[in-house]
């Protein structure tokens, strides 16, 4: 695998939803100017990285997650000249991107799929999972009757989202293509024609979506593995440079396959969840969690990528309900104490930087269901539409409370959760120990007790970080003496970690 590029080791990701991050047209719809209007303010916070969710034509069927032209940016988010200047204006700012890479699958009106779905033989044909009959099933859901040919066709996920054919590990019926057929390598350079496309305009990576799930009946992910090697392999060659971050959750499988990057997901073993989203999650004050749960997997994880990738841990993303549900401002401080002092590259969801909450019982916008309330729109400023667009109404309604809360209200506040969030940044990014290759080393993490406690090490220092969400104090059996260089709630003394508080200290 190519080694990682240098500014990784030093990356701070802000997630971008494009839709909902700032509107200038007025539809009530975020665009890709709004994105370029904004890049100050994701500077102001210390991130040098964005991940920018799908920004490709789209019907829209599942937030754009459903692609109708790979090469052409939505038009209701700009052009294809918006997106390169957003890259160069990125970049001036020494902000890297990475943009969303749907290879999984298409929308039903991509013109593949359209060809495809011929019943007159064409080099689309095989583009996509189809069965022999319609009334044959594929081994995952599938549509039928839709077309004139005769067969199911295969989708990943909702009806709009046909599966692109990259071939079956275990073959079981004479439909199923294997990975190396003419077939499903044509979908494999298909889909680095796109990454081509995207890398000449700016692009610094991608996030690729649905990493593991392209290669069907591949268990043990051998056969998946073998393909993203090829795609690395591709970028070696005539992009060394390009930064890859998969949506897998394995990484000793994500970046054997030449992945920089993993995520920490919500779906899985309970990992992540149990930190944040759980029925009794690590970070709440009934002080009910485990971090063993977290612990246990995190570690096995971090010893499989032998220091030859990163995990990542977001704050959230659009796909989950938001960090705020369930916490004020306070319990968010030492939420984002531990995001931004462990290892790996921190994600931030737009929003999360300043407590957006999730909202309720919305209607389902664009396919987004449940997940709706996790992607309303931007909270700039108090008023009408938050400073977010001047039309009457957003494309997904705003938060209505009283106290929602904004980022004019908190900039001009020291000890605000924005402010707080750009003094952790601040400290990750002046201290080796703290950035994403620094050594971690438990302390005190132990079933059912509260705190959590770990080292960071690197650089020739040693960093304490004490967290504590519980709203009860603990005694501890360690040392918390050295200087403090953040605290939350209170520090350390006489053995005694204060109830709801986050502290870094210079051992």
């Amino acid at each position: 695998m190519t080694h990682l590029p240098e500014w990784l080791s030093d990356a701070v990701f802000y997630e971008i939803y494009p839709q909902s991050f700032q509107d200038t047209n007025d539809d009530g719809i975020g665009d890709i100017p709004g994105m370029v209007s904004r890049l100050g303010y994701i500077q102001s916070i210390g991130c040098n990285a964005v991940w920018v969710n799908p920004w490709y034509d789209s019907p829209f069927g599942d937030a754009g997650y459903d692609v109708r032209d790979y090469k052409l940016v939505a038009p209701r988010y700009g052009s294809n000249a918006d997106a390169k200047r957003f890259f160069n204006e990125a970049h001036a700012r020494g902000i890297h991107v990475l943009i969303d890479l749907v290879p999984g699958h298409t929308s039903i009106d991509h013109p593949w799929f359209r060809a495809s779905a011929q019943p007159e033989k064409n080099r689309f044909s095989g583009r996509y999972i189809w069965s022999d009959s319609v009334w044959e099933s594929t081994d995952i859901p599938c549509l039928r009757g839709i077309s004139q040919r005769d067969g199911s066709v295969g989708v990943n996920f909702f009806s709009n989202q046909p599966a692109l054919n990259y071939g079956y590990a275990k073959r079981t019926r004479p439909w199923m293509a294997a990975p190396d057929s003419p077939d499903a390598l044509a979908t494999r350079e298909a889909m680095k024609d796109v990454m081509r496309f995207w890398l000449d305009m700016g692009a610094d990576g991608f996030r690729v979506d649905m990493a593991a799930s392209l290669v069907k009946a591949d268990e043990e992910s051998r056969e998946t593995i073998r393909l993203w090697q090829d795609f690395r392999a591709f970028l070696d060659a005539e992009y060394p440079r390009c930064a890859m971050v998969s949506e897998w959750g394995v990484p000793a499988r994500s970046i054997e396959g030449g992945f920089h990057m993993d995520f920490m997901l919500h779906f899985g073993p309970p990992a992540y969840t149990s930190l944040f989203r759980s029925s009794h999650p690590f970070f709440s004050r009934e002080g009910k969690g485990d971090i063993t749960i977290f612990l246990e997997t995190y570690l096995r994880h971090l010893a499989s990528t032998q220091g030859r990738g990163l995990i990542c841990i977001p704050s959230g993303n659009h796909d989950m309900p938001r960090l705020a549900r369930g916490r004020n401002a306070h319990d968010l401080k030492i939420c984002f104490a531990f995001l931004l002092t462990m290892p790996g590259a921190p994600f931030i969801y737009y929003g999360d930087e300043i407590g957006m909450r999730y909202l309720e019982g919305l209607t389902s916008v664009e396919g987004g269901y449940d997940r709706t309330g996790s992607r309303s729109p931007m909270q700039w400023k108090n008023g009408g539409g938050y400073g977010f667009t001047n039309a009457k109404t957003s494309y997904i309604p705003f938060d209505g409370s009283a106290d929602a809360p904004t980022v004019a209200a908190q900039e001009g506040d020291a000890g605000s959760l924005l402010n707080t969030v750009r003094e952790l940044v601040k400290l990750r990014r002046e201290h080796p120990a703290l950035r994403s290759f620094g050594e971690f080393v438990p302390v005190f993490a132990e079933a059912g007790r509260y705190p959590f406690a770990y080292e960071r090490r690197g650089g020739g220092e040693r960093l304490l970080v004490v967290l504590n969400p519980a709203q009860r104090q603990e005694r501890v059996p360690f040392d918390c003496s050295g200087k403090v260089l953040f605290e939350a709630g209170g520090v350390p003394a006489a053995g005694i970690v204060p109830a709801c508080s986050a502290c870094i200290i210079s051992k």
